[in-house]
């Protein structure tokens, strides 16, 4: 049965493509999370005042992607320790959070952040949001598929690109094998 993970790593467009390209993800879904605002937009969600975060709902079959392994992939592939953005996109759409769908999500997603805390691997305290699933509005068409659609943009080419790439690198045997080389 599938099962709905809600995320957000900063810009959606490069969490789309990064989720978008493993096993076991059914759908990838940008849109804005914890909206303040009914159905916002994204000149809305812009100005950051709508309390949304830019996230990606994901559906998947748990029996092949688990949920830790959805969690392992967000922490590689974004910086945790930014508050309200990642790299050049600032404000409170772009910040850091996972939206548990129940009590086991929320289980799951504490134990990963206090796991990652301990590896050392940042030199500064994660501050990712963890907090219950309240609402998701699904972005405007245009940025869905957003990267494959436009993959020679700067943006995509500066930013996404290197995300991207280490996915691949990192979590082969996790890609549809449309991904894998």
């Amino acid at each position: 049965m599938a099962q709905t993970a809600t995320l957000a790593g900063g810009c959606f467009w490069c969490t789309e493509a990064i989720f978008k390209r493993l096993k076991g993800v059914l759908s990838v879904k940008p849109g804005y999370a914890a909206s303040q605002v009914p159905h916002p937009s994204y000149k809305q969600v812009c100005t950051g005042t709508t309390g949304a975060a830019e996230a990606i709902q994901i559906t998947y079959d748990p029996s092949v992607i688990s949920y830790e392994t959805l969690l392992e992939i967000f922490w590689a592939t974004h910086d945790p320790t930014t508050l309200n953005r990642q790299g050049n996109d600032v404000g409170t759409q772009y910040r850091s959070a996972i939206f548990y769908h129940d009590d086991e999500q929320k289980r799951l997603a504490l134990a990963s952040k206090e796991a990652l805390e301990k590896s050392g691997m940042y030199n500064s305290p994660v501050v990712t949001e963890i907090s219950a699933f309240t609402n998701f509005y699904p972005a405007e068409e245009y940025h869905e598929d957003y990267y494959d659609n436009n993959r020679f943009q700067s943006y995509c080419m500066l930013v996404i690109d290197p995300k991207v790439k280490k996915l691949l690198k990192t979590y082969q045997k996790e890609l549809k094998e449309e991904y894998q080389k």
